[in-house]
């Protein structure tokens, strides 16, 4: 599977770089949001035909809520270790891990901030934990446990990562996945500007 993975990204490179223009590809890349919708509601599905797993989630209550604390924490203080290693600056270095996947906000908010430079590196830093979310939840899923798969996803685990979590995970952790996504997205913009005012 990540083998197929990796082959996708490659030809998808390589066709957005020099395939023809107006290709039924540009129909899927516009429409990117439709399919996502189409997998969230694919997996409603499987999730509403099992009665088990909702009656987990009302048992859970503020449990629900431990995964995206540990995943918000575990970012900045990554941020903040990675900081110093690279002399961005603590605050940088955090606001940028703060991003959580979320590339494209990371990417705007910090240049609007901080400047080109580290909107770059924010950009291209949340766009690598996306991609190695992809490679990283096979391994984790067979050799940690299911709901380990969520961390390394963070925000995106209610979406572009999604189908992996479906694909190696359990549907309890797809529901908590999804939840997750859900509230890492709403905590990004302000977790990105309150570690940049810092």
């Amino acid at each position: 599977m990540v083998l197929l993975a990796l082959a996708a990204l490659v030809l998808g490179v390589a066709w957005g770089s020099f395939g023809p223009a107006g290709t039924p590809l540009d129909l899927i890349s516009d429409n990117s949001d439709l399919i996502l919708y189409a997998l969230m509601f694919f997996v409603g599905i499987s999730i509403g035909l099992n009665k088990t797993i909702l009656q987990k989630i009302r048992e859970y209550h503020i449990k629900v809520f431990i995964i995206p604390f540990g995943i918000v924490v575990g970012s900045v203080a990554a941020g903040v270790v990675c900081s110093l290693l690279t002399g961005v600056g603590a605050r940088n270095g955090a606001a940028i891990a703060g991003g959580m996947g979320w590339y494209s906000l990371a990417g705007v908010m910090l240049t609007e901030m901080a400047g080109a430079q580290m909107g770059s590196v924010a950009f291209l830093s949340n766009l690598m934990r996306e991609m190695l979310s992809f490679f990283s939840i096979p391994w984790i899923s067979r050799h940690l446990n299911y709901y380990s798969c969520i961390a390394p996803a963070g925000a995106t685990s209610e979406d572009t990562t999604l189908s992996m979590m479906v694909r190696y995970t359990s549907e309890e952790v797809v529901v908590m996945s999804v939840f997750n996504g859900i509230i890492c997205s709403a905590v990004v913009p302000v977790l990105i500007r309150l570690c940049y005012s810092l």
